[in-house]
């Protein structure tokens, strides 16, 4: 079970350190999370992370980036997973909806960068969604193709990462998307990963996730928080949530 939050570039850089802080102590606030059977995340900027990783220190909480080139070399304005990897990151977002519109990162640029992470040793949190409501079938058919683009077809890959959930219709959402709705396409989405070896494939949702959706939900192996998080407490609270769900 992954619990985790992205800060996009919403806070600055003394606000996300005082967050940071007060994030940690909402981990260290629940001894429980050191079994491990509930995974802690924080996604900050990318030059936060050098004082994160500092800040997170002997935490249970894993360090990710929002994004990551695909090598080493001459990518002026560029992140290399290898550099990361050396930060303390442990996890690094790909594919997210915001850079599939906005940067034009197509299925290619995304396969490139997970097969890079993944060599970098980080793991990839493959972000995937619809871009509007649809049927739970057509909708987990298309997640399907993304993941499998992703990877070009090595499932020996896909089964190094955390898929993210997240219909683009959902994000930055006044509500996320409804429980029913999630968990089938969820369903269906595991069925067809069974075919590989793959039905256990962690799989969080995101898309305007918040308090008192992750006990509604079946099938989905966390959330992925954002801008609710950004109240620690709000987090804190998903926390418990995932810890007082039955094994």
């Amino acid at each position: 079970m992954y619990i985790g939050v992205s800060t996009k570039m919403y806070l600055g850089y003394q606000q996300s350190m005082s967050w940071l802080e007060q994030l940690r102590n909402e981990v260290d606030a629940r001894p429980a999370l050191v079994a491990g059977r509930v995974v802690p995340f924080v996604i900050p900027s990318f030059p936060m992370l050098p004082a994160a990783a500092r800040i997170l220190e002997g935490s249970t909480m894993l360090l990710g980036a929002q994004n990551c080139g695909w090598a080493d070399g001459p990518w002026t304005g560029e992140v290399s997973p290898s550099l990361l990897a050396e930060l303390g990151v442990r996890l690094v977002e790909i594919g997210h909806a915001e850079r599939r519109r906005h940067f034009a990162e197509d299925d290619a640029v995304v396969a490139l960068k997970v097969r890079a992470a993944v060599d970098a040793g980080l793991t990839p949190l493959l972000c995937v969604g619809e871009e509007a409501v649809a049927d739970p079938t057509v909708s987990a058919s298309f997640v399907f193709r993304q993941i499998s683009a992703a990877v070009r077809g090595d499932w020996a890959t896909a089964a190094r990462m955390v898929i993210a959930y997240e219909p683009v219709w959902a994000i930055g959402a006044a509500e996320p998307a409804g429980a029913a709705y999630v968990s089938d396409v969820v369903s269906q989405l595991r069925a067809s990963l069974a075919e590989h070896g793959l039905a256990e494939l962690p799989i969080i949702y995101g898309g305007s996730a918040k308090p008192g959706l992750l006990p509604e939900l079946r099938g989905v192996s966390g959330l992925f928080l954002g801008r609710f998080a950004h109240d620690p407490a709000n987090f804190g609270a998903v926390l418990d949530e995932a810890l007082g769900l039955p094994n």
